[in-house]
């Protein structure tokens, strides 16, 4: 079996490694092209050592097309005459002359428990909406977005505190193990898929950097939520306002549900001493824990409130109000 590897990131690492554990397995990468620093976001993506750096430590050749789905890109891909190619979190939707390449074609390791949260960001939108589990499925690529062939799935608890980046680099542990015993099975003839319950289909889009934006007129529970979610990217943020004072932009690194509720107006900064309370939805109010103003380093809201006292009129919501960033 002649394998090549798809995928950037941490959560590809894993599997990758996995893959490169089994000698003369895997006989080539493809991953992302380098970005440069101001390019370097913009994704779900936690990175760790680096996939191409894995793979030059292994001596596998590495290829970073800035799109696979080219006449250049399927010529490099035919050259290693793979059996089989494994992807995780490549971030291409590869077309069917590139499918077709491997004689037992693609199969994908995907962060959730599909027809659920189909898209680049699945953990980030299971957190959002209050999931108290997900997990990892492998599946055959086809012409959808991960709608193929189920050949593995596992299922996981997500913990009330976890953020997205936690929850990712566990399930990338998960993804290893299962992609591994799918190739054992492909190899051995062994593997059978289940078809997607297509009815049950849920969407996980990529996020951008206004995505973080924090709304106050949600409910306390889903601001909760939300922060987990947007942790590490785009990360949830808020502008704090201030009478006569150019907005504060922070950054929100750790927030709870205040068990006392309030009839102040959602992003009203409440009266407090040793957190940052915010009112929000539905006569509910959020405890801000942990933050990161603009140009400071990150702290905990006591500390940014014994130089910072919230006045009458204080306030959290967009840098211009009405606005989405």
């Amino acid at each position: 079996m002649r394998v090549v590897m798809m995928g950037t990131g941490l959560f590809a690492e894993p599997t990758f490694e996995a893959l490169l554990a089994r000698p003369g397995l895997v006989v080539g990468l493809f991953t992302s092209p380098d970005r440069g620093a101001g390019e370097a976001r913009g994704s779900t993506r936690q990175t760790g050592k680096g996939m191409a750096a894995i793979a030059e430590g292994r001596g596998v050749p590495v290829f970073r097309p800035e799109s696979i789905n080219t006449p250049e890109g399927e010529a490099s891909l035919r050259g290693l005459a793979p059996d089989l190619c494994v992807v995780a979190a490549y971030g291409q939707i590869l077309k069917e002359f590139i499918l077709a390449v491997p004689a037992h074609g693609f199969i994908n390791v995907h962060a959730s428990l599909l027809p659920k949260y189909r898209g680049a960001a699945p953990i980030s939108w299971a957190i959002r909406q209050g999931e108290t589990e997900t997990g990892v499925t492998i599946f055959r690529l086809s012409r959808g977005i991960d709608d193929g062939l189920m050949v593995a799935r596992e299922a996981t608890p997500i913990g009330p505190e976890e953020t997205a980046g936690d929850v990712e680099a566990r399930l990338s542990l998960v993804g290893a193990r299962l992609a591994l015993g799918c190739v054992d099975e492909i190899a051995a003839g062994t593997a059978r898929g289940v078809a997607q319950d297509h009815s049950s289909r849920t969407k996980a889009p990529k996020l951008k950097k206004e995505d973080g934006l924090i709304d106050w007129t949600r409910p306390a529970a889903e601001i909760s939520n939300f922060v987990r979610a947007m942790h590490p990217w785009p990360t949830p943020f808020a502008y704090w306002h201030r009478p006569g004072q150019p907005p504060l932009r922070l950054i929100v690194s750790k927030a709870r549900v205040r068990a006392e509720g309030t009839a102040e107006p959602p992003g009203t900064i409440l009266p407090t001493t040793d957190v940052l309370t915010v009112a929000a939805g539905g006569g509910t109010a959020v405890e801000v824990l942990e933050l990161k103003p603009d140009g400071k380093r990150q702290m905990t809201a006591a500390d940014l409130l014994r130089g910072r006292k919230p006045r009458a009129g204080d306030r959290l919501g967009a840098a211009l109000e009405g606005t989405s960033a």
